[in-house]
């Protein structure tokens, strides 16, 4: 499921459109302002921004830049201001989209939708981290010279942490996932999925591992 961070110190815009997103089939998180977006941008797995301009602490336009230097998401300026500056000062700090209030809900879902696909690149079929290469399209890991196959589960798991190296997943949004909402079992299948791909990759490879965060999930690290 696509996760969208909505970042808007109006509590009735962050409750339109976190209610208009999940409505459409989007999980959401929220946060008030700059500070409190970064701080869930660190711990849980965000597709998508949509930003506010005018905000405490800290202004949309250097939060997207923030975003911009650390996280490979799409990031959607919301803002009352429609002036052609405002415009030029949202792209240039990296924004792929500006929405002006007040808007219709369905405009703010066809955006969404729209930026998404322009993100679901070929390219990102293909994750190459040092000698590792996954290869989303025919379910192919390539180690050096080396190719890989392994059972679905694990590697769904390993593209998944390998999409975002050093970022946290944790365990709850790794079993949604990889097994969906119904699954009916319990850490220690995540757990041991996690075992038999680090056992995998311990033969063949040192230049990624896969880190347990003690009390939330994994990550996937490449080692220098």
């Amino acid at each position: 499921m696509t996760s969208i961070l909505v970042i808007d110190d109006d509590t009735n815009i962050l409750n339109l459109v976190g209610v208009t997103l999940r409505e459409n089939g989007f999980h959401t998180y929220k946060a008030t302002d700059g500070l409190e977006a970064l701080e869930l941008l660190m711990r849980s797995t965000i597709d998508l921004a949509i930003v506010d301009v005018m905000m405490p602490k800290m202004d949309g336009y250097t939060l997207t830049k923030k975003i911009r230097e650390t996280y490979d998401i799409p990031v959607i300026l919301l803002t009352a201001k429609g002036e052609l500056y405002d415009k030029e000062r949202g792209y240039t700090a990296g924004t792929d989209d500006y929405i002006v209030k007040p808007f219709e809900p369905k405009e703010l879902i066809f955006r969404v939708q729209a930026v998404l696909r322009r993100y679901d690149k070929p390219s990102n079929y293909v994750i190459q981290l040092s000698d590792v290469k996954i290869d989303k399209r025919n379910y192919e890991v390539q180690i050096g010279k080396q190719h890989m196959l392994m059972p679905l589960k694990e590697f769904e798991l390993l593209a998944l942490l390998a999409s975002r190296p050093n970022q946290v997943f944790n365990r709850d949004y790794l079993i949604e996932t990889i097994w969906g909402l119904d699954f009916e079992g319990d850490e220690r299948t995540l757990n041991v999925h996690i075992k038999r791909i680090r056992e995998r990759l311990d033969k063949l490879t040192s230049a990624i591992e896969i880190v347990t965060v003690r009390g939330v999930g994994y990550k996937l690290e490449v080692t220098p």
